[in-house]
């Protein structure tokens, strides 16, 4: 009897405790709403918490917005302005999932599915960034933007005059935060006092801030697929451009592939240490790269090459050769399994290419859809460069030109390659190797100190020279210029 009544009690209690962490939720997110005490740029890290109580405010302050009979574009013009969203990738996305879902509350008839009015949300955002930002090159066009968004629909097509509708309206006027720059001056100021000038460029190092899909985000608890000792060696920055000669030794860390980011700890390996500036300034991001053995490198054995979606080129030196197929697979099952699909499409000009937008975001795709998405977009991929090839750019046209058509094949043969990689990983069973327990025993043993990695394979004296391959993972050079191979 005794334990029933506690057991009652205790039922009351926990009643009570969600009652007023609903009515403390309504009471911040009206100040939130009305801007009592808060600035626009406050607002967004009440809404975007990974907690409870956070998504019951973010909840809470969606209410006081009526998206009724608005179009999309409309609700979320509407809903930027009210605030500064602001904060790390995945804060940013939990915020418009919840402005996704009182979207479809209020419009329940006008998009199929909350999911789908997500995806659309976050097409509108890549889509504003690419017709209006500074440095995209080739504007989208509405077929394109159509295209892209094939099958997005819980499997079916949207509907083309809505997504015409859509284009046009963010086409004409770009989406606007509501925040002045003094504002954001202050708000970026005040973030950067509160954690070290030198921590909040580490991080910025992964999460740019400019957009909220094509950030990476530091996750802590992501999974775990793959750790050891690795030597590595910068080969091209971002954009493909030749790494300077003074940054490109090599160097050992100790690395992580935990979730779709790769860590690269310069301090002894220890699981429960949390990551320090320099770790999260090294951290790469394997979003869209893809891994293979770097067999135009001579210098040192057991060596593969990573190339990054932002074309960044490294090399990593494994310990032993099954080591270094084994990181290779992980990295990328990763990407093939996670990597959200591209947006916009790989389209250029003859005069003017530039690549597309590939968000870091985790894909919300089943690894059956993702297949399928791959597939098509090889098929993609693969047709527009017989197309691209069928057309050569006349030895009469400007060097610039010329360089521009290589760009692009360039271009396309990686993509091509890339997508091939990733359906054959997908159709052997991604979550087969991501899931096995591969030995790393021959890293751990050495966890007290830095690893013995192979040295050069090749007599000192010997001259290494590198092959087409390997000046490929650079900017395609005109047929004028003229490189000292080192």
């Amino acid at each position: 009897m005794g334990s029933t009544e506690r057991l009652k009690g205790s039922t009351d209690t926990l009643s009570n405790s969600n009652k007023c962490d609903l009515e403390a939720a309504r009471r911040l997110a009206k100040r939130l709403y009305n801007l009592e005490g808060f600035k626009r740029s406050d607002v967004a890290k009440h809404l975007g918490k990974n907690n409870d109580f956070s998504k019951l405010v973010a909840e809470q302050y969606l209410s006081f917005f009526d998206f009724t009979g608005m179009t999309l574009d409309q609700s979320l013009r509407r809903f930027l302005k009210a605030f500064a969203l602001m904060g790390e990738t995945q804060e940013r996305e939990r915020v418009l999932i919840q402005y996704s879902n009182r979207y479809y509350h209020c419009n329940p008839g006008s998009i199929s599915s909350q999911d789908g009015v997500h995806c659309l949300t976050c097409a509108l955002m890549l889509l504003n960034t690419d017709l209006h930002g500074h440095n995209i090159g080739k504007k989208m066009t509405c077929q394109e933007f159509i295209t892209n968004l094939d099958g997005l629909n819980g499997g079916q097509d949207f509907p083309r005059d809505l997504l015409k509708a859509l284009y046009n309206s963010i086409k004409n006027e770009k989406l606007e935060w509501a925040i002045d720059d003094d504002e954001l001056k202050k708000s970026l100021s005040e973030l950067a006092d509160k954690s070290d000038n030198a921590h909040f460029k580490g991080i910025s190092r992964i999460g740019s801030g400019s957009n909220p899909f094509i950030d990476i985000s530091h996750d802590p608890n992501a999974a775990v697929y793959k750790s050891g000792f690795l030597a590595r060696k910068i080969h091209a920055d971002m954009d493909g451009k030749k790494t300077p000669r003074g940054k490109r030794g090599w160097k050992t860390f100790y690395a992580v592939l935990k979730g779709m980011i790769l860590y690269l700890q310069k301090d002894e390996y220890k699981p429960e240490k949390a990551l320090s500036e320099d770790d999260l300034k090294n951290a790469v991001s394997v979003h869209h790269a893809m891994a293979i053995k770097a067999t135009d490198y001579e210098k040192k054995p057991n060596v593969l090459k990573l190339k990054t979606a932002d074309w960044r080129v490294f090399l990593f030196q494994a310990q032993t050769p099954e080591e270094m197929e084994s990181w290779i697979r992980k990295i990328n099952s990763v990407a093939a399994m996670f990597s959200a699909p591209s947006f916009p499409s790989a389209i250029g000009s003859q005069k003017k290419f530039s690549r597309p937008l590939l968000p870091a975001t985790t894909t919300r795709m089943s690894q059956e859809e993702q297949l399928k998405s791959h597939e098509a977009k090889l098929k993609h991929i693969t047709t527009e460069l017989a197309e691209h090839r069928s057309y050569p750019p006349d030895k009469k046209v400007k060097t610039k030109e010329i360089e521009e058509y290589r760009l692009k094949e360039h271009y396309l043969e990686f993509e091509e390659n890339r997508y091939e990689m990733y359906v054959k990983l997908l159709k052997e069973g991604v979550k087969e190797i991501l899931s096995g327990k591969e030995s790393d025993s021959s890293g751990l043993k050495k966890s007290q100190s830095s690893p013995s990695l192979n040295q050069e394979s090749s007599p000192a004296s010997a001259k290494v020279k590198r092959n087409v391959s390997e000046r490929k993972d650079y900017r395609p050079e005109t047929p004028s210029s003229k490189e000292k191979v080192t």
